[in-house]
């Protein structure tokens, strides 16, 4: 994995963790398990909104510089070492990087439509590690081609049963609870 930063003083991502572009939600199941944060509190949060269109900047995906990536979803690791400190495989800012920064480069102040606004489902890491489940059938076209490649390891399957959907889905009880950027800037920042 080749990564790039724009922020001085950032620290690279650590080349023999798990990465594929597109697939933040088994990049970051596989980063939970990492020896690395097995000592610190960590927490899985998935993004997404009910229009599933949410604006993140400096992300590597983004059309330019300046513009942002629209998502329908995307998932990042915290992690708590002085302080909440972010894991977002497909940022350009670094990682990891202090939560306040991450949140401000990421979605800034700008004042954007409803629409594009965030919801944060927050996990526990090791309850994300233990239920998430994605057969990737969301990475398909119609005709039943892959919309990008998938990674080169298996699919992260429980029970024959994929709850990415369920997991995104910001008005679904499930697993974890529901935020919005106002919350998730109070609790974690």
């Amino acid at each position: 994995m080749s990564c790039y930063w724009l922020i001085p003083g950032c620290q690279s991502v650590k080349p023999s963790y798990r990465y594929a572009p597109y697939y933040c939600e088994e990049n970051i199941w596989h980063l939970c398990q990492e020896t690395d944060f097995a000592a610190f509190e960590r927490k899985v949060v998935l993004i997404s909104n009910d229009t599933r269109t949410c604006a993140l900047w400096n992300q590597r995906a983004r059309p330019a510089q300046d513009e942002p990536v629209i998502w329908d979803y995307h998932v990042i690791l915290l992690y708590k070492n002085q302080g909440w400190q972010v894991y977002d495989l497909d940022t350009v800012i670094g990682a990891p990087v202090p939560f306040e920064q991450y949140v401000e480069l990421t979605f800034g102040d700008i004042q954007i439509p409803e629409e594009f606004l965030p919801k944060f489902r927050v996990l526990n890491a090791d309850e994300f590690v233990s239920v998430f489940s994605s057969d990737r059938s969301h990475m398909l076209t119609a005709d039943g081609q892959w919309q990008v490649p998938p990674p080169p390891w298996a699919a992260i399957v429980r029970n024959e049963q994929s709850n990415l959907m369920q997991l995104i889905d910001m008005n679904r009880e499930t697993f974890g609870r529901v935020i919005n950027l106002p919350q998730f800037r109070s609790e974690f920042g």
